[in-house]
C-alpha cells in the first residue's frame, strides 16, 4: 500500500473586527431611532392624558361653582399650573409668577388672552375690591378650555 501524500487542515482566517456587518450597521441606526420614537409617543400620550384629565377636573370645577369665586379662581389657576408642569419642563414652569405666568399661558394662544384679555384676573383677581363677574368667570372658563385643547394639540 502505497501512502498518500495527505495536507495538513486548512484553518480559516481569523474574522475581523472591523468592518461589521450589515446588520450591525443597521441596529446601530435604528437603537437611536427607535429611542427618539419612543421618547416622542410618551411625550405626547403624557401630554394628552395630562389635558384630557385637566379638561374633566375644568368641568367639575365649573360644575361645583362654589359661592367663593376666589376659591374658583385658585382652583383654575393651580390646575393649569399643574397641566403646565405635566407637559412642560418643571424647571421652566414651576417658579413663574404674575406677569411672567400669564404671558407663558400667552405662548400657546394666538392673541394673548390671559395678559390682555379675561385671563387676566387669574394674576389679580384675589386682589380685587369687587370679584370677578359671572360674565367674566364664564369666559375664564371657556379661555381655560381652548388653553387645555391647545396643550392636548401640542406635539
Amino acid at each position: 500500500m502505497e501512502t498518500l501524500p495527505l495536507k495538513d487542515i486548512h484553518l480559516p482566517s481569523p474574522i475581523n473586527f472591523w468592518p461589521p456587518a450589515p446588520g450591525w450597521w443597521c441596529l446601530a441606526i435604528l437603537l437611536p431611532l427607535l429611542a427618539v420614537l419612543l421618547r416622542t409617543v410618551y411625550k405626547r400620550i403624557r401630554r394628552r392624558t395630562a389635558a384630557k384629565t385637566a379638561a374633566k377636573l375644568l368641568s367639575e370645577i365649573r360644575r361645583d361653582n362654589p359661592s367663593d369665586i376666589k376659591q374658583t379662581l385658585a382652583a383654575l389657576s393651580a390646575l393649569l399650573r399643574r397641566v403646565a408642569i405635566s407637559t412642560a419642563p418643571r424647571q421652566d414652569v414651576a417658579s413663574l409668577r404674575g406677569e411672567a405666568w400669564l404671558a407663558y399661558l400667552d405662548q400657546s394662544l394666538a392673541d394673548a388672552p390671559f395678559s390682555q384679555g379675561p385671563g387676566r384676573c387669574l394674576a389679580d383677581g384675589h386682589y380685587r375690591q369687587t370679584p370677578p363677574a359671572e360674565a367674566e368667570l364664564e369666559a375664564l372658563f371657556e379661555l381655560c378650555e381652548r388653553w387645555l385643547k391647545q396643550q392636548a394639540k401640542k406635539p
